[in-house]
């Protein structure tokens, strides 16, 4: 039962949403006060000088 917990609280990342637009859009009000919205987390990976492999 723990690991269902577990991976019920494990963030994922949804299959063929990969559109920036789509992931910046704004929850509408209506939608936030259903509680139907996602938070979106987005990671850049910004490296001045590239490591040297």
């Amino acid at each position: 039962m723990e690991e269902q917990r577990q991976r019920r609280d494990t963030p994922t990342v949804a299959p063929g949403i990969d559109d920036d637009e789509v992931l910046n859009e704004k929850a509408t009000e209506e939608e936030i006060e259903r509680g139907d919205y996602t938070k979106v987390v987005t990671l850049a990976w910004d490296e001045v000088e590239p490591s040297e492999p």
